[in-house]
């Protein structure tokens, strides 16, 4: 998983569908930002199938990620800098 899984994270689905990450995003957060497939964040590329979102709530983001041979997890990582990064966007 490349550097984000030497940070902390919370796991808020696992094994899930694009659409299902979307979904949960949808109904949990209302600062949602889209991104194409490909989007570098944490010096990791983040892939899955369009509209992929980046959830923003706090200093908190909430994207799908998937992790080869383990399926897609959406994961909630704390990171002010990142936050900000999106919201000068």
């Amino acid at each position: 998983m490349g550097c984000i899984e030497k940070m902390p994270y919370e796991v808020l689905l696992r094994n899930a569908s694009f659409a299902e990450c979307r979904e949960y995003q949808k109904k949990h957060y209302s600062e949602l930002h889209e991104v194409k497939p490909g989007h570098k964040i944490f010096d990791v590329h983040i892939i899955g199938i369009p509209p992929v979102y980046i959830a923003i709530d706090g200093e908190d983001l909430i994207f799908p990620f998937t992790k080869p041979c383990h399926g897609t997890f959406l994961l909630k990582v704390k990171s002010p800098e990142e936050a900000a990064k999106f919201r000068k966007n």
